[in-house]
C-alpha cells in the first residue's frame, strides 16, 4: 500500500497563485474548484492528458493569462503536481487493501457564518444565496460537476436498472450532494439517511468515500482499447488490390 501523500503550504499556495491570476484575467475559477474538477479527472474511466484537460478547465483564459513558456512551465507544474497527489490518493491498489479508510483529502473553503456575512456585507451576493452558495465542499463539486460535463463519455448515466448501475449512482449522488441547496440537500439526507441528522463534514466525508468508490468502480469499467484490424497480405503472385492489374509482388508489394 503506497502512503499517502498531502500537498505542502508552498504546493497548495502555488496553485492558489495559479487560480487567483486567471481569475484576473476574467476566468471564473478558485482554488476549491480546480482540484474539484482535477479529482474527477483523476477518478474517472480514463487518464486524461493535459494537453486535452486544461482548455477544458480553462478555456482560452490560460493562454492569455500565461503567455511566457517559464511562467507557463511554472503553472504547469502546480496543476499537474496537484494532480499527482490526488492519483496517489486514489491509488487504487492502496483503495483495495484499506476500503474503509480515508485517503482523499480534498482543499474546500471553510465557510462559517462570519464568513458569510462579509461576502454578504460586500454586496457580492444576498444573505439567502449565502446560505446555498458558501457551503465548504460546494465549490469543489461544482468543479466535480465541470470535468463531468466537459468529458461527458466518460461520465456516462448510470443504468439504475443493474446492481452495478445502481451502486455507481450511489456513488455519483454523494459527491453531487454538495452542491444542492439547503432544503434540497435536507430532502436528501432524510431520504438516504432516514433518522439521522449529518453535519456538513460528515457528507463531506461521504462525498470523499464516494470518489474513492468511484475510482474503483472504473477500474472494473474501464473503456476497452479499440481493437486494430490487420489486413490480411495478399501473395506475391496474387493481383495487387489497388487494382493495377499488376502482380502484387511487381506493384505495391515490391515496396513493402
Amino acid at each position: 500500500m503506497k502512503p499517502v501523500r498531502h500537498s505542502t503550504e508552498d504546493d497548495i499556495a502555488a496553485l492558489e497563485a495559479v487560480c487567483e491570476r486567471l481569475a484576473n484575467f476574467g476566468a471564473d475559477v478558485s482554488l476549491e474548484w480546480v482540484d474539484g474538477f482535477l479529482t474527477a479527472l483523476v477518478a474517472g474511466r480514463r487518464i486524461v492528458q493535459p494537453a486535452e484537460w486544461l482548455p477544458a478547465m480553462f478555456g482560452e483564459d490560460f493562454e492569455r493569462a500565461y503567455g511566457d513558456p517559464t511562467e507557463v512551465a511554472t503553472a504547469m507544474e502546480a496543476l499537474t503536481g496537484r494532480w499527482n497527489i490526488l492519483a496517489n490518493q486514489l491509488d487504487p491498489e492502496s483503495l483495495m487493501d484499506e476500503p474503509d479508510a480515508m485517503r482523499l483529502t480534498p482543499l474546500m473553503i471553510t465557510y462559517d457564518e462570519a464568513a458569510r456575512a462579509e461576502v454578504v456585507a460586500a454586496g457580492q451576493i444576498t444573505a439567502e444565496e449565502a446560505e446555498d452558495l458558501l457551503q465548504t465542499g460546494a465549490g469543489w463539486c461544482d468543479g466535480f460537476q465541470a470535468a463531468m460535463e466537459a468529458f461527458p463519455d466518460d461520465w456516462p448515466e448510470p443504468d439504475v436498472d443493474s446492481e452495478e448501475g445502481r451502486w455507481y449512482d450511489d456513488c455519483l449522488t454523494r459527491v453531487l450532494a454538495l452542491s444542492l441547496p439547503k432544503a434540497e440537500l435536507a430532502a436528501y439526507v432524510a431520504e438516504a439517511y432516514p433518522g439521522e441528522e449529518l453535519t456538513r463534514d460528515q457528507l463531506i466525508d461521504d462525498a470523499c468515500f464516494g470518489v474513492q468508490d468511484l475510482r474503483l468502480y472504473w477500474l472494473d469499467h474501464a473503456p476497452k482499447p479499440e481493437q486494430r484490424r490487420v489486413e490480411p497480405t495478399p501473395g506475391r503472385n496474387d493481383p495487387c488490390p489497388c487494382g493495377s492489374g499488376k502482380k502484387f509482388k511487381k506493384c505495391h508489394g515490391a515496396t513493402a
